[in-house]
């Protein structure tokens, strides 16, 4: 089988991450060219200061018979009309980009979310979910930020080092050839530095989603935390995943620090030289004042973008860093794929009963032993079928496949005689609800969640129609009186994961979700074990009425669970061993037997 886990980080380089980039993300190179032409404008504006300090110099206060105020003032005025220019064209620029930008960066995290929940149970298991929600998040706004600032400023930088390079060359070929000799070395040192950065980056955006993962854990598990008076052991985890992050981070800026650093110095020294070897040129002749003070101008337009070059690409490098976990979780492999997309018709497996049958099914997790061994198995329709067997055995494995939250190593599951792997995964979840043994809880309130069953809600979830059928759930489920006991009744909010409801309320909001689902076929990990014996016989009840007439299948903790049913499952170690009604198989004196006549003894 394919591996499941989801990478660190993609391993592309930097301009296949761009281009991938922009290949997920279209919408952030749209109308790219119009930018660029605006762009040139904006680095077209900031050199023209030096032009008109040139000809204002040399054609205005050194003008031949005295300075000419006229022309000065013209030059003054077309400099102002081109800063104006420009900074319209930046402001521009800026907005589009922005605009591009979040258009793009939104696609990007929709299609990383929906293809993290179309992960299976075991890739998303694979990394602590804080860290995963790092990466569509935070990882996310790293790119943002570069795009946003370090996208408008490398391409103005670039074509302002350009214009100006052309320009100097214009004023004086021997300065500008003196002002890139003394650059090469640094244009040298960052293109070997930018891949310890880009290493030191990855590693930061690592440590960071680490960090979030141990916050996240430690706030979800906070009751668990203060019940075993562990808080200190908990802080210190959390200071030493706070404390990496620091490090990484400190590792990272030290070496941007260093190169950004010999760019300042780098650029003051080439200002040095050019007015040494400027003054020296100026003297013989080759230069006018006008011009000489043009190029200094110009020097500077030209180590300005070098300097921030520097920095614009260590910030390039964070942002490829976050780009590469992101794509890590675009690209990691579906273990469930949609037969959908393969142009499966949307017919297939059409609503009715619900026959199930395992036809030499094995299943191994990733890195692991084989936990089911060629697993036969003929469940008929409309039957109430409960597995039992001890924990570990593999019947919970079983549930999973049955609900294709998993596909099995070798062997088919179907449903009617069709394989779940050609059924439309939207056509499967209507056919078949998994109703897992705690019940997950969103927040709002009892009426969303459990509107949460319904397929379609085209007036909201706050609409009559909708408050008729949630409430029409409950009363045939026998939880009307458990409803009205409410403070509010199917408006009380639930609070965060359903906390401010008991384990079994919270399951009774879930069982009412799955009723107004409808399904073909339950799949129900038996939930009781934690609950008072009140509401362990609402859910009983409710249970009842729910799996009445419809295909069940149910992960059985409890042997009177067992008795109650139509058939018994009996699973050992990986192995289907008996299968029959409760009666015979009590009676029978294996498996079953043996564990029936254990589970009596204890409830005497």
């Amino acid at each position: 089988m394919s591996d499941s886990r989801i990478a660190s980080s993609s391993d592309l380089g930097v301009l296949a991450t761009l281009r991938r980039g922009v290949q997920i993300s279209p919408q952030i190179v749209q109308g790219l060219w119009l930018t660029l032409a605006l762009a040139v404008l904006a680095a077209a504006g900031r050199v023209v200061v030096p032009l008109a300090v040139q000809r204002t110099v040399d054609d205005g206060i050194l003008a031949d018979g005295g300075p000419d105020a006229s022309r000065v003032l013209v030059m003054s005025v077309l400099a102002a009309g081109a800063i104006v220019l420009a900074g319209l064209c930046t402001a521009v620029v800026n907005i589009r980009l922005f605009r591009a930008t979040e258009s793009g960066l939104a696609t990007l995290r929709v299609r990383a979310f929906r293809h993290v929940h179309d992960l299976s149970t075991l890739s998303q298991g694979s990394e602590r979910r804080g860290a995963l929600v790092s990466r569509v998040t935070n990882d996310v706004d790293t790119i943002s930020m570069f795009v946003q600032w370090g996208g408008i400023m490398l391409m103005v930088s670039t074509l302002q080092l350009a214009v100006a390079t052309v320009l100097m060359a214009v004023y004086s070929p021997v300065l500008t050839v003196v002002v890139w000799v003394c650059f090469v070395p640094l244009f040298l040192v960052v293109r070997f530095a930018q891949k310890a950065v880009g290493r030191r980056f990855t590693l930061v955006r690592e440590k960071v989603g680490a960090l979030l993962g141990a916050v996240s854990e430690a706030v979800v598990g906070a009751e668990t935390v203060r019940a075993y008076g562990v808080a200190d052991r908990t802080g210190r985890r959390i200071d030493g995943a706070v404390e990496d992050a620091r490090r990484a981070q400190g590792r990272a800026m030290t070496l941007v620090g260093m190169v950004f650093s010999s760019g300042t110095l780098l650029a003051n020294l080439v200002l040095s030289v050019v007015v040494v070897v400027g003054s020296y040129l100026g003297i013989g002749g080759g230069l006018t004042a006008g011009e000489l003070i043009a190029f200094l101008f110009l020097v500077q337009l030209f180590t300005g973008p070098v300097q921030m070059a520097t920095e614009i690409l260590n910030e390039l490098q964070n942002a490829v860093a976050g780009w590469r976990r992101v794509l890590a979780v675009v690209e990691t492999p579906l273990d469930v794929t949609d037969a959908a997309d393969d142009g499966a018709d949307d017919e297939v497996s059409p609503r009715g009963d619900a026959r199930v049958t395992l036809r030499g099914v094995r299943y191994r997790y990733p890195d692991g032993p084989e936990v089911l061994h060629g697993v036969d198995l003929e469940l008929p329709a409309r039957t109430k079928v409960a597995v039992v067997g001890q924990t570990g055995s593999g019947k919970t494995t079983i549930a999973k496949l049955v609900a294709r939250l998993m596909d099995p190593t070798e062997g088919g599951v179907e449903l009617d005689g069709t394989d779940l792997r050609a059924i439309p995964l939207a056509r499967l979840r209507e056919r078949v609800v998994l109703v897992p043994q705690e019940g997950f809880l969103f927040d709002g309130t009892v009426l969303t969640n459990a509107a949460y069953g319904l397929r379609e809600l085209p007036a909201g979830p706050e609409a009559p129609e909708v408050r008729e059928r949630v409430a029409a759930a409950f009363e045939a489920l026998g939880l009307s009186d458990w409803l009205a006991d409410l403070p509010d009744g199917m408006d009380t909010d639930v609070g965060q994961r359903g906390e401010d409801l008991s384990a079994g309320e919270r399951q009774l909001v879930a069982v009412a979700r799955a009723y107004l689902a409808a399904p073909d076929l339950l799949v129900l990990d038996e939930a009781t074990s934690a609950v008072d014996p009140a509401t362990e016989v609402r859910i009983a009840r409710a249970l009842d009425a729910l799996t009445s007439g419809r295909s069940t299948i149910t992960i059985a903790h409890r042997l009177s669970t067992a008795e109650a049913s139509d058939l018994v499952v009996v699973v050992d170690d990986g192995h289907v061993v008996e299968v029959g009604p409760h009666a015979r198989l009590a009676a029978a004196g294996g498996v079953y037997a043996q564990m029936h006549a254990s589970w009596v003894a204890q409830t005497r």
